[in-house]
């Protein structure tokens, strides 16, 4: 059958409301003043852009969600954005005391969303201004959150940045690629206008490929600075995957930020393909645009990488779960997909729309051929971890611009100091330095051998 759109637009967009409503301000007092105000709190060195949780938690407290949000703005450039999407489970909130206590831990992820709300319903220019000119210009490929906390970070330090971005518009996951009702496109565009004004230069709806592109960088420019993320989505390599209706995760999601809800093309009975945090978001929204979904993943439940509280949103949103199956064909009729075969079943998955979140290709190959000879070159965010999360990508970027900012002849680049860490011997930089994620600190903890 043809794809079509399901739901109508007011249906479609009640689905896609947000999952939490943001906190009222005697909400957020309240929730403040549990903190325990720890000394180099376990949620900072949890947080890879080291924001001082403790001290904006505080100011919140004494009712200064401005002086809040600046002080996120100093360690976290997209701390609005940050503030929907991080996975605060396994990061701050993971390693926040009082969960040793059996409490309920702080929601961090809901009071900075709190105070960077209250910034920008203000005006509030959070990230400060660029330092006097050092006559320095740096190339940042990729306008993705590491691209632009880099670039952010040398416009601050006094470079002259300009961003090459192959896109139409800035952002990277957080525009594209973070389901809709976590991140709205309109809300990562709105974060990323202050950037805009530390006097950054763009150049969109460029694509660099080529070694003569990347020379040509490099004589312009007195370092390059290459965030563009991983690459296209693997392929699974069986029978039937060019078939109408079998398509990226990613780009049904992407999809999903470009098109209204009510125009979007979705199947009745969608298969997702992948044990990841990307499957999770086509599943969910797929089931919000009306579709029957099943995620199909190879292995068990307990092997899947997406986190166990996005499993359970899925499983709210009625997705189904099928383990230890893998797709060895997708079945047409009349030229059309109408099932997945899964090795070892007798009946196959019946289903008119596949969305594969087997993860994206690595782009070791654009380096060498785009930059044979590295020298000046940086590289950070996906493109050099892997893929991991938005506050990772961030943290990297920061820590990539004080480098530059070093190979240039520059000083006194430091993370800014952290209020509640003072006394430590270095009270800057923890968790941009080492980022702690709790629960695997504590999966390594338990598997250690004891006495």
């Amino acid at each position: 059958m043809t794809l079509k759109p399901i739901l109508c637009a007011s249906e479609a967009q009640a689905n896609f409301a947000e999952l939490q409503q943001p906190l009222t301000a005697s909400q957020a007092r309240i929730e403040a003043s549990r903190c325990l105000n720890c000394f180099d709190a376990p949620c900072i060195h949890a947080c890879p852009t080291g924001i001082d949780v403790p001290s904006f938690i505080g100011r919140i407290a004494e009712g200064r969600e401005l002086a809040a949000a600046k002080l996120i703005g100093e360690a976290n450039l997209l701390g609005a954005s940050c503030a929907r999407v991080c996975p605060t489970q396994v990061l701050c909130e993971g390693a926040c005391v009082l969960k040793d206590r059996d409490e309920k831990p702080i929601e961090i992820g809901r009071l900075q969303r709190h105070a960077t709300d209250a910034a920008s319903a203000a005006g509030l220019r959070v990230l400060g201004r660029a330092a006097p000119a050092t006559g320095k210009r740096v190339a940042v490929i990729g306008g993705g959150p590491a691209g632009l906390s880099c670039a952010a970070d040398l416009a601050r330090l006094g470079h002259a940045v300009t961003i090459v971005e192959r896109h139409a518009q800035l952002g990277g996951l957080n525009t594209y690629g973070i389901a809709r009702y976590k991140l709205t496109m309109e809300d990562s565009l709105e974060e990323i206008r202050h950037i805009k004004e530390l006097g950054i230069a763009f150049r969109m709806g460029v694509e660099i490929g080529s070694a003569a592109e990347g020379q040509a960088l490099l004589k312009e420019f007195d370092a390059v600075f290459v965030a563009i993320g991983l690459g296209t989505g693997n392929a699974l390599g069986i029978e039937g995957e060019s078939l109408p209706g079998v398509m990226d995760a990613l780009s049904f999601i992407r999809e999903v930020h470009e098109r209204p809800l009510h125009e979007i093309s979705v199947g009745e009975r969608v298969v997702v393909i992948g044990g990841g945090n990307t499957a999770i978001d086509a599943a969910t929204q797929s089931a919000r645009l009306g579709a029957q979904v099943t995620i199909v993943y190879r292995r068990t439940e307990g092997d899947m990488s997406a986190y166990d509280f996005e499993r359970a949103i899925a499983r709210q949103d009625g997705v189904r779960f099928m383990f230890d199956a893998v797709p060895v064909a997708f079945v047409a009729r009349e030229g059309r997909l109408c099932a997945v075969r899964i090795a070892g079943l007798a009946t196959d998955i019946p289903c008119d729309m596949v969305l594969k979140a087997i993860g994206q290709s690595k782009r070791a190959d654009w380096l060498a051929r785009v930059f044979p000879v590295r020298d000046r070159v940086f590289v950070g965010g996906d493109f050099a971890n892997g893929g991991r999360e938005v506050v990772n990508a961030i943290g990297e970027g920061r820590n990539a611009a004080f480098a530059i900012h070093a190979a240039l002849g520059g000083s006194g680049a430091l993370p800014p100091l952290q209020p509640s860490r003072l006394g430590m011997p270095e009270p800057r930089g923890a968790g941009l330095v080492k980022p702690v994620r709790s629960h695997e600190a504590e999966r390594v903890w338990r598997s250690a051998p004891r006495g």
